[in-house]
């Protein structure tokens, strides 16, 4: 089946796109380079503009992986200040987010590949409305500063990537059966969507850990 061949694709793209981002953040965790986020974020951003630029054709597929890798590697850059902060916390936090995250990523595009199809494809204008919602709570709460706040804006935030998460996987499924075989852009939808989910659930276990140590 030429669609399962597609999404075999995807999540080979996918796991070289973790592979690479896990080096980047281990870069930057032992060896400190690319402090300014400013500049992470100009590479990210480069590279995710030089990859919609490049055609999809066999030519350029090694050329394509090779600018995936360098926006994960990127983003994995990027992922460093955060986890300076969870390793001051509790360093195993990582892990168990990690873990934590591939079965939540892993439950919900089983639920996406074999539910009915289309079903999930509704959810586009609730995940959009919750994305406006967090931007309005994330601009309200830096005048008013509320730990009660921010702590909604993760938890909402972590549902809405879960909804993403459907969304993307069966996305891509309909893009492949109408022609799009575009694999190497569509581990991109997925990989951010990992990468936001271990980033909040990271920032969930640190504030639990903070918690229980304040209540010790």
């Amino acid at each position: 089946d030429h669609r399962y061949l597609h999404l075999k694709n995807v999540y080979s793209s996918l796991a070289l796109c973790m592979f690479v981002a896990a080096a980047g953040a281990y870069v930057h965790v032992i060896t400190r380079l690319f402090q300014g986020g400013l500049l992470t974020i100009m590479g990210s951003l480069a590279m995710m503009v030089w990859l919609t630029m490049t055609p999809h054709c066999p030519q350029t597929e090694k050329k394509r992986l090779a600018i995936l890798s360098g926006f994960a590697f990127f983003t994995g850059v990027g992922l460093g200040p955060t986890m300076d902060y969870i390793i001051s916390i509790n360093p195993s936090i990582i892990v168990t987010a990690f873990l934590g995250t591939s079965i939540i990523f892993v439950c919900f595009t089983l639920s996406a590949l074999y539910a009915q199809r289309r079903s999930f494809l509704f959810l586009w204008g609730t995940l959009t409305s919750g994305l406006s919602i967090l931007l309005l709570v994330s601009f309200f709460n830096m005048f008013l500063g509320s730990v009660m706040l921010f702590k909604a804006h993760i938890y909402l935030g972590l549902a809405i990537m879960c909804g993403f998460v459907l969304f993307d996987t069966q996305l891509i499924i309909e893009k492949a059966e109408m022609g799009d075989k575009d694999y190497i852009w569509h581990s991109v939808d997925l990989f951010l969507d990992f990468v936001t989910i271990f980033r909040k659930l990271m920032v969930i276990l640190a504030m639990n850990e903070k918690d229980n140590k304040k209540k010790k």
